[in-house]
């Protein structure tokens, strides 16, 4: 019985570093094609050179957004160490291709209304990195969701985490539609003046959105009629508390000050009290999951 215990738990020591080998080199090609997608931003030199720190939090923002796609293939129960293996690397591959994706969804559709590389590279701005860094994570979370759970076969699974990312998607481009209806200022106008609270205000409503998309599709696939159901109600309600949450962050949370005037309505804007905000949207995300 003894030596049966210790190949168990040699079996598990040898598989868990082989999980986190296969992780590392995931996020090493995902760094791999960053660069290649980016040919004409010099990571090294933002990073080490230059200390931008809008660029920064954009790319470390890629890489838990990668973290979270490769860390859905290892959770749950294993089907073998090969079969583990080939899931992480599949859907490790699928995840860099989705989340630079999603990038350009950012760029060219939730932040169309300036150049976000310019705001990132040229102008080192802090707020248009956080939002970009907020969209990874949350397609990151949509990803995990998508891919948790047992699917019919490999290209079944692939399929479904294609088709919940496109629609996370849209969610995330409809969320940023009804933040700037919710907020009495136009929120591209202030991220482009370099306003970090504007910016960590809606990254923090859109990582809380992906939050209750991730547990919609999360699990088993029971069928396209039960999940998308699932996830209309789940984002319906998360869209009706947006507006709660801040109303909550600015008579509770942050007494004796208007949310706005803390945010944009002073010479240097509050980034504590957005703070605040962003962590009312996502403890109320993860309170939904816990109730729902």
């Amino acid at each position: 019985m003894e030596e049966i215990l210790n190949n168990d738990i040699y079996m598990t020591i040898i598989e868990s570093i082989a999980y986190i080998l296969s992780a590392f080199v995931i996020m090493f090609i995902g760094k791999v094609i960053y660069n290649v997608t980016h040919k004409s931003i010099d990571v090294k030199n933002e990073l080490i050179e230059k200390d931008n720190f809008a660029f920064s939090v954009a790319h470390v923002g890629y890489f838990i957004g990668l973290l979270l796609a490769v860390g859905s293939a290892i959770v749950g129960p294993s089907n073998g160490l090969m079969i583990d293996l080939l899931d992480i690397g599949v859907y490790g591959v699928l995840g860099i291709i989705l989340l630079n994706l999603s990038v350009f969804i950012n760029d060219k559709i939730i932040l169309r209304k300036f150049c976000v590389k310019k705001e990132i590279i040229d102008d080192q701005n802090a707020g248009t990195g956080v939002v970009e860094g907020a969209s990874a994570v949350a397609s990151g979370l949509i990803i995990y969701g998508a891919v948790v759970g047992e699917a019919a076969n490999l290209m079944h699974g692939i399929t479904t985490a294609v088709a919940f990312w496109a629609i996370g998607q849209l969610v995330l481009v409809i969320t940023s539609y009804v933040y700037n209806l919710i907020t009495p200022y136009d929120i591209h106008e202030h991220i482009e003046k370099d306003n970090v609270a504007v910016g960590v205000g809606f990254a923090g409503a859109m990582i809380a959105i992906a939050n209750l998309i991730r547990f919609g599709i999360q699990g088993d696939f029971v069928g396209w009629g039960n999940v998308l159901a699932e996830v209309g109600i789940d984002v319906l309600i998360g869209l009706a508390v947006l507006p709660i949450m801040r109303l909550i962050t600015d008579k509770i949370l942050l007494p004796g000050a208007r949310l706005t005037d803390e945010i944009v309505n002073q010479e240097k804007p509050n980034v504590g009290a957005a703070l605040i905000e962003a962590f009312a949207y996502i403890g109320g995300s993860v309170l939904l999951t816990w109730t729902l």
